[in-house]
């Protein structure tokens, strides 16, 4: 058996690239970007208008001028309409191309237009009063996005706004879920007096599909050869599997045999810590990594949390390293010499701390109480006894905390 940070070091070094693929734009939220973005022209493309009101030359201003005849209308996305004289002016939109005879964009507010006459009321403006410069903000081939971040609306709209339809990013590794065990049955079917519906793999995919990774999933029933005959075709067809359950030492957890026979290298069976204690990760020759969770939903959860989903982060250069941290809020104890990952519910203080309430469960098959909690606070190995205020590290899991 094996510490916590011993399973994470041997886990982290199996960091692969996966290489890169281009997809649409559109599609590309929350994957990670793989090229820089470059500007395909300066922006703004065009001095352009930040108000809408009437553009001027600030010269006639200057020379007394506040009553201006309006020249036309420029709309945004037309050509510019010229200024030729003292005292003339155009009616401009934003986002309207100012002509290259104005210098000057006075708001609607600080005017009265009465027929086709645009009176300044006032004069608390500067030569270049709403004009947003041409190149201001990019000059043309200027990098605007950065390789290796993730990519968010702002960076769909920075795509869009430089012509760029498709996007490199990181490519995802192609994983499968595989469940076993005959007492599990289909979400559709109705259980018998001992059977329960399969869940696990459902929620370690879900888990994943938030990093955009999309797994097959499969159910074995608890038969060696055919335990053996999918896993070795998983073998073949996937970079990455992860085995829900059949990982302890009952008489009908074929996996561990299974793995052995197919050549898989045994990593590590075994982590001092709860729930999880079954967990199992090798490698296969050819490459294709093995998660082996234990089936106790509670304790599938913690694993992935707590090491698949970061080592899918670090595979694609995203921060692996967890720095979240909470204020327990009450005192606990806990005896077993194991690390525990306390299940935690967070709410913010009015100071900014983040505190941690214990929301125990019935141990690690009780899933319905993951649904209260928000977090697993992980408790040091070498105590028993924690206590309130003390600061721990958290692996949040609700949405809205990751």
């Amino acid at each position: 058996m094996i510490l916590v940070e011993e399973a994470e070091k041997i886990i982290f070094s199996r960091i692969k690239d996966f290489g890169t693929e281009s997809i649409s734009f559109e599609n590309s939220l929350n994957r990670v970007l793989s090229e820089d973005l470059v500007t395909d022209r300066d922006l703004p493309p065009f001095n352009r208008a930040t108000l809408d009101g009437i553009a001027i030359d600030y010269a006639s201003f200057e020379k007394g001028v506040h009553s201006f005849k309006i020249n036309g209308i420029q709309a945004a996305g037309g050509a510019s309409i010229e200024i030729y004289h003292d005292g003339e002016c155009i009616e401009i939109m934003t986002g309207a191309a100012l002509p290259g005879s104005a210098n000057t964009v006075i708001g609607y507010e600080d005017l009265e237009i009465k027929n086709e006459i645009a009176t300044i009321k006032s004069g608390s403006f500067k030569k270049g009063n709403g004009i947003h410069y041409q190149g201001t903000d990019k000059r043309e081939n200027d990098i605007i996005a950065k390789s290796g971040q993730l990519i968010t609306p702002v960076i769909i709209s920075i795509a869009a706004a430089i012509g760029k339809a498709n996007l490199l990013v990181k490519r995802l590794p192609k994983a499968v879920i595989i469940s076993s065990g005959d007492e599990l049955v289909d979400v559709h079917e109705t259980p018998g007096p001992y059977q329960i519906r399969r869940s696990n793999s459902y929620m370690i995919r879900a888990a994943l599909e938030r990093l955009n990774l999309h797994p097959d999933v499969l159910h074995i029933p608890d038969d060696p050869e055919v335990t053996k005959q999918n896993i070795g075709d998983s073998l073949q067809n996937y970079e990455v599997i992860i085995l829900s359950g059949g990982i302890s030492m009952g008489k009908f957890d074929y996996i561990p045999a299974a793995l052995e026979e197919l050549s898989v290298e045994k990593l590590f069976h075994k982590v001092r810590q709860r729930p999880g204690k079954p967990f199992w990760f090798g490698q296969h020759k050819n490459g294709v990594l093995v998660f082996a969770l234990p089936g106790n939903p509670v304790a599938t959860y913690m694993c992935v949390t707590r090491y698949v989903i970061p080592w899918v982060k670090a595979c694609l250069g995203l921060p692996s390293t967890n720095n979240r941290v909470a204020v327990l809020k009450e005192d606990f104890s806990f005896t077993p010499s194991l690390q525990y990952f306390l299940q935690v519910k967070l709410n913010m203080a009015p100071d900014g701390r983040l505190w941690a309430t214990p929301f125990e469960g019935n141990g690690s098959g009780d899933f319905a109480n993951l649904e209260e909690a928000d977090a697993f606070m992980e408790l040091p190995l070498e105590r028993n006894n924690f206590t309130k205020g003390e600061v721990f590290t958290i692996w949040p899991f609700k949405e809205i905390l990751l």
